[in-house]
């Protein structure tokens, strides 16, 4: 897959440091595949669209590209708007086989080594000491099969730091990060941290961050943005795309 474009694809918000944040992961992710153009673009807020980067890629007389959706659940976004706007590509501009990965999060039962790295690593810089409880404070969804995926990385995060890791949404979902916390340290944690299962900043990470520390939070760590652990899932999903069906 060297050298055949990458076109990652994020949700896009009105903060402008989620788009910033998703620009520098993509600059890691070229740096770590030499000679591979590697493409930021956004569902949302933020342009371009990836059915435009798709375009111009195809009419530019590239062979075929890889699409990444930056997401880490395989909800509403990834079954319904990333194929859409790979078909409307298609259809308004030259044909171009395109491989669209995996979400970031599991699609299976077993969550990703390079995930849990990457959640482990902000959490160390968080800096929070010994922690008895962990919450996972996620964006929210109301799809159950997403919620499903949360949980198993909260399952695997605090089965790989040997103490107990709730769930926590920002929206769509309860509870919420004061809940999960509160729930925690009425069960006897005193030191519970909060990681936060963001690819970006923006106005839900700072909600979850500033609820967990009025609940008593001792730490609330940053989202992966570019962290090496994301750019070598990146790359391990762009290694496996399987091809999109072309339409008739």
């Amino acid at each position: 897959m060297r050298g055949v474009p990458v076109v990652l694809v994020a949700h896009g918000s009105r903060d402008p440091r989620a788009a910033e944040a998703t620009r520098a992961l993509a600059r890691a992710v070229a740096a770590s595949r030499p000679g591979t153009p590697v493409l930021p673009s956004w569902l949302d807020h933020t342009d371009p669209a990836p059915t435009e980067v798709l375009r111009r890629l195809a009419a530019d007389g590239h062979p075929g590209a890889v699409l990444v959706p930056l997401l880490l659940t395989a909800a509403y976004h990834r079954r319904v708007d990333i194929p859409a706007a790979v078909a409307a590509a298609q259809e308004t501009g030259p044909r171009m086989p395109v491989r669209v990965t995996d979400v970031l999060g599991p699609v299976g039962p077993v969550v990703d080594d390079a995930l849990l790295a990457g959640l482990r690593r902000r959490l160390t810089e968080a800096e929070p000491g010994r922690v008895d409880a962990l919450v996972l404070a996620a964006a929210g969804t109301r799809d159950p099969g997403a919620r499903a995926s949360v949980g198993r990385v909260a399952a695997a995060l605090g089965a790989s730091y040997g103490v107990p890791c709730r769930v926590a949404y920002a929206s769509a979902a309860p509870p919420d990060a004061v809940a999960a916390v509160a729930r925690l340290r009425a069960a006897g944690a005193r030191r519970v941290a909060v990681a936060g299962y963001f690819l970006a900043p923006g106005l839900f990470h700072d909600a979850v961050t500033s609820a967990a520390y009025r609940a008593g939070a001792v730490a609330v760590s940053a989202p992966l943005t570019d962290a090496p652990d994301l750019v070598a899932l990146i790359a391990s999903r762009i290694d496996h795309a399987t091809p999109t069906p072309q339409p008739d």
